[in-house]
């Protein structure tokens, strides 16, 4: 169903041919809306713009909607809905609350592709963004009826593992019955003798092969540093409330039998060509061109994204493939997403997105790191997170930090702001929903219910109402631009409408018709709150 204001847009458009801009009104005594397209449309017409306002006036079919239409100053057009147009919204979201979020009616298949940690390292902070704003596009994406196919493309392949199986073996140990921290310890003490120990060295590079073979010692060994990662992974899911899981994981050595036959099906299409013993593919528009296979025969470290790509697209049946990375490798995705269209592995109809964020600074201002300059671990993030508030508070304090600006901004991690229950944050807004949730509870209590809503006289009342006939609208917007700021500014209006509600319309001390209206407005928006916060990935709790 369409918003109000989607509705009024569309039969505005109808009888001007162009979008009207609603506006909301600068005064209550305006109405809920403005338009000002009578004057956009004065000087094309060459007519007065009040005289095109008349013309709008009676023949714009809005009287199921709005009170008669009114023409102000030099044309603007001023629209008041009617109070029990306001009434059936509010009293819908009672009624059936899964219509506050508008299903698509043409349903994908949509691959995210988020978070990427790697075996034997614990995560860190470059992995909160990836994690939480992929976890959000899982969940609007959902919400709005996509098929999500989350995949989890963790680092579990290549010549560093080479390097932890040799360190397994010669310090004797059962890489089984280590945590995630002490491996990486592990591949500290392996990396260092790497670099220090040409011998070393040398057997680690034979063990790579061995490890690409299949020797089921190695094999072994590998799969247990992989599942004592996993093990640290899903502690740190849990933590961030994300909702990825073991049958989400599509690690690089998910495609390492394919590699072979991408560089096949590239050389035989003509889309990669040999130069000076290497194969690559030249892409207009890119300063170098796409190493697929080296002069030496290993692989290029783009070939496993061309391979994910021609898996998503060919055998999962993606209509929409979204990877959720760091802003720096826009250009990386770009190529490879050019050179799967050449290839025909990404159909003009499947939409392939990149979407790129910022980095999470210190109050300094500078890259968000431990005192020591290293990445600071993600788990130490959210403790420091936790030093202000509980951790149901915390996190929704840095999700919505994360989530509140463009993406593609750096945002500065400042726990103390962030864990503010006043102010643009996520506590804010968990604070709002705890509060109308508490009204409620006090006059349910009392015996009294929220039934359906008869009386909007006041201003503040109609706001509010208007305000919540346009979540759908807005999530709607979200799953199709990707910007969850959004609806993270939406919630936040939302929650200050509630609050010059609460301040201008007496809840409990009301009696009989009005306070049970005004009960149902209070419970409207606690559906609304909370299933806006959900879809960031925070917890709406009844009490604070």
């Amino acid at each position: 169903m369409l918003s109000l204001p989607a509705l009024l847009t569309e039969r505005f458009q109808a009888v001007t041919g162009v979008d009207p801009e609603l506006r909301p009104a600068t005064r209550p005594q305006f109405g809920h809306f403005q338009s000002n397209v009578a004057l956009r449309l004065a000087k094309a017409e060459g007519r007065p713009p009040r005289e095109i306002a008349q013309r709008i006036v009676a023949e714009v079919d809005v009287a199921d909607l709005c009170e008669p239409l009114e023409i102000a100053g030099p044309g603007f057009v001023n629209i008041r809905l009617k109070a029990e147009v306001l009434a059936g919204v509010v009293t819908g979201i009672l009624t059936d609350p899964d219509s506050v979020i508008e299903r698509t009616s043409e349903p994908q298949k949509v691959v995210i592709d988020y978070s990427a940690p790697n075996v034997a390292k614990q995560m860190h902070v470059g992995h909160l963004r990836t994690t939480i704003i992929g976890d959000c596009f899982n969940r609007v994406l959902t919400a709005v009826g996509h098929e999500v196919l989350p995949q989890n493309h963790i680092g579990d392949w290549g010549t560093q593992f080479g390097m932890l199986v040799e360190q397994v073996l010669d310090e004797g140990i059962d890489a089984a019955a280590l945590s995630l921290p002490e491996a990486e310890d592990l591949y500290k003490r392996g990396s260092k003798r790497f670099r220090e120990d040409a011998e070393f060295a040398e057997r680690a590079r034979r063990r790579v092969v061995a490890l690409q073979s299949g020797d089921p010692q190695t094999r072994a060994i590998w799969q247990a540093l992989i599942d004592v990662s996993l093990v640290g992974f899903n502690d740190t899911y849990a933590r961030l409330n994300v909702k990825l899981t073991d049958e989400h994981l599509a690690g690089e050595s998910t495609y390492n039998d394919d590699l072979a036959s991408v560089a096949a099906e590239l050389q035989a299409s003509g889309t990669a060509v040999v130069d000076q013993g290497a194969l690559v593919v030249f892409v207009d528009g890119f300063n170098a061109p796409m190493i697929v296979r080296k002069s030496d025969g290993g692989y290029g470290y783009s070939i496993t994204d061309l391979a994910a790509v021609r898996h998503r697209v060919r055998d999962l049946h993606a209509n929409r493939i979204i990877y959720v990375t760091d802003a720096r490798q826009s250009d990386h995705f770009a190529q490879v997403f050019a050179v799967c269209r050449l290839a025909g592995w990404l159909p003009d109809d499947v939409l392939a997105q990149h979407i790129g964020y910022g980095m999470v600074l210190g109050t300094d201002g500078k890259p968000y790191k431990t005192r020591e300059g290293k990445a600071m671990l993600l788990a130490d993030l959210l403790d420091i997170a936790e030093e202000q508030a509980s951790p149901e508070i915390a996190l929704a304090a840095i999700k919505y930090a994360d989530l509140s600006s463009g993406l593609q901004k750096d945002y500065v991690f400042d726990a103390a702001r962030m864990t503010a229950t006043t102010g643009n944050t996520g506590p804010y807004l968990q604070y709002a929903h705890a509060r109308v949730s508490g009204i409620l509870r006090k006059a349910q209590a009392e015996g009294w219910g929220a039934g359906t809503v008869t009386v909007l006289d006041e201003p503040a009342e109609q706001a509010l109402a208007l305000q919540l006939s346009r979540f759908g609208e807005v999530v709607a917007e979200v799953a199709q631009t990707l910007q969850p700021h959004k609806l993270c500014t939406y919630l936040f209006d939302t929650a200050t409408a509630l609050s010059s509600f609460y301040e201008q319309c007496p809840v409990l001390k009301s009696e009989g018709a009005v306070r049970e209206s005004r009960l149902a407005i209070c419970a409207a928006t606690r559906t609304v709150l909370g299933r806006g916060l959900d879809l960031l990935g925070i917890v709406a709790p009844d009490r604070m």
